[in-house]
């Protein structure tokens, strides 16, 4: 992984922010600077690590789901039993409200893995696919199977749901997990360190506490599947070490999140639904609204609104507002504070104080697609507006960057909505909201392209961890082999002729047809039936 981290451009580490505070730089001086011992001993360490939990993976232990549910719901145990724990360390990390942290972080979680546990059986049953008539005495199956040690990297910004969710997905599918929180989140890092042993089987779950040495040594260890949250700089590099052992992974990073309003919308709900989604975790957020496309009359409707909605919610000083959380570090702090010059003008907000590391919401006009801000995610308070004429000048703006995460439109117009999710390609889709689809768990999570690799929550978690292992189970029957016996030498036209015919694709009647063709079937039946009553009938009239 050294060398992987060494080829990484300079100016991808300079230039881009690190999500996860994985400086590159620093990286290739903590790297050079460590003697070889360490890293030989470190890299044993980690080796007799994962290698003692593949060993509890092969033994099986993880393969009952009776055993899987047990696990889940000691997570579950466990949020329940030091929620004010979690209350203190997401206080500590980020100076987050409860309500947040509660609403967000903990009970978010443990729904996520209630509708687990209740569909775990449902998503475990091994499937029976349709077949084609070569196949008609033998049984075709497709096997959930998990893929063994996975390797769950989380991030800071929600550092205790977006750590978890994946490891209960990976749990679900009976995988044994090695979770590496983030160093930054350290408070919340250390929790999950302490905390999780007391609750979950030891020899199939561990948490590895530590910064860039130690991910660094984990990412050379051979897993067997890779889940990675972050930014896209990073994610480039958990790609590169992936590849060594041709492991799969799931990549979910992050973007330019877009905001397009037309002038159709109901502009108060509009303004309180993008600053709300702005402004919880003051902005540190995947998928937070990134920059409002409008044209200049919609803008100064939203400006407007937007300081009303603020004032309501933080008051005349929203420092003083114990509802707004911190920028999580120096090195983040500096960098937002950055935007607030030379990137347009401060229409709303602009006040900082480095001492709390805050920065009020704040709301940029007059900016230039070329301006700083605009070539990386923000991942802050700061919303600034682009001005365009219309919906086909948004569309042209947005696919002339990279894929985003998630498109959010703000339009009554369906053929509005339309236009936009037709011609934009983006990992979601997100209507007159922000946010909330994050929610729903039967929508597929995750990113296309710089946004990200795979999606995840609900089924689609589980769906994540688990290799779909198709099974064909023949046997010895007679006249199935007659038939199959023409795929021997010596060859024919013949043969070829009855084997084409066995092998051809047809198309099966899905189950919606299934009632009409039970009811045709009974229909008949009861036809044969009757005939043959009416045949006996007759006859015995003839008798008599």
């Amino acid at each position: 992984m050294a060398e992987v981290i060494l080829n990484i451009p300079t100016e991808n580490a300079t230039d881009k922010s690190d999500i996860c505070c994985i400086d590159m730089q620093t990286a290739v001086l903590d790297i050079s600077k460590s003697s070889q011992t360490n890293e030989e001993k470190t890299a044993i360490n980690y080796a007799d690590l994962v290698q003692g939990m593949r060993d509890a993976f092969n033994s099986g232990k993880t393969r009952p789901i009776e055993w899987r549910i047990r696990q889940l719901k000691q997570i579950v145990k466990m949020l329940k039993e030091t929620t004010s724990d979690i209350f203190a360390v997401l206080a500590s990390d980020l100076r987050r409200h409860k309500f947040e942290t509660f609403i967000l972080e903990i009970d978010y979680t443990v729904q996520e893995i209630e509708y687990t546990i209740a569909h775990l059986k449902e998503w475990s049953v091994t499937e029976k696919p349709s077949k084609g008539l070569a196949y008609l005495f033998d049984s075709v199956e497709i096997r959930n199977d998990p893929y063994g040690v996975v390797l769950i990297i989380g991030p800071w910004n929600y550092p205790l749901q977006l750590a978890l969710v994946p490891v209960i997905g990976a749990i679900a599918a009976g995988n044994c997990v090695v979770l590496k929180p983030s160093e930054v989140s350290l408070a919340t890092a250390k929790y999950l360190k302490e905390t999780l042993p007391k609750y979950v089987d030891t020899e199939c779950f561990h948490t590895v506490l530590g910064g860039i040495p130690e991910t660094t040594e984990l990412l050379k260890q051979r897993f067997d599947y890779i889940f990675y949250t972050g930014s896209s700089v990073v994610g480039r590099i958990i790609q590169n070490a992936a590849n060594k052992y041709l492991t799969p992974v799931t990549l979910e990073l992050g973007g330019k999140s877009p905001v397009y309003i037309d002038n159709t919308v109901d502009m108060p709900m509009a303004v309180k639904r993008v600053l709300w989604g702005k402004c919880i975790n003051v902005g540190q957020t995947c998928i937070a609204p990134d920059y409002v496309l409008c044209t200049p009359e919609v803008q100064e409707k939203f400006v407007q609104e937007a300081k009303m909605t603020i004032k309501e919610w933080y008051g005349e000083n929203p420092q003083e507002s114990i509802d707004l959380t911190r920028v999580i570090a120096e090195k983040q702090y500096q960098r937002l504070v950055s935007y607030l010059s030379g990137n347009g003008k401060i229409a709303v907000g602009g006040d900082v104080n480095p001492t709390e590391k805050y920065i009020s919401p704040t709301i940029l006009i007059d900016v230039k697609p070329t301006d700083p801000i605009m070539q990386e995610e923000i991942f802050g308070p700061i919303l600034p507006i682009i001005n365009i004429n219309n919906a086909y000048e948004a569309i042209k703006f947005i696919n002339d960057g990279e894929c985003p995460l998630v498109l959010y439109v703000f339009s009554k117009s369906k053929r509005v909505q339309d236009l936009f999710v037709d011609q934009i390609r983006c990992g979601s889709v997100c209507i007159n909201d922000t946010i909330m689809h994050f929610g729903v768990e039967t929508l597929p999570f995750g990113g296309v392209g710089n946004s990200g690799i795979g999606a995840y929550h609900g089924k689609y978690t589980y769906d994540t961890f688990t290799h779909k292992k198709g099974c064909l189970i023949r046997n010895y029957n007679k006249i199935a082999e007659f038939l199959a016996k023409n795929r021997f030498p010596p060859y024919s036209d013949t043969k070829m002729k009855i084997l084409r015919l066995l092998l051809a694709r047809r198309r099966i009647p899905g189950k919606k047809y299934l009632p009409y063709l039970l009811a045709f079937g009974v229909g008949v039946l009861i036809t044969i039936g009757f005939k043959a009553i009416l045949k006996e009938f007759n006859y015995l009239e003839e008798q008599l």
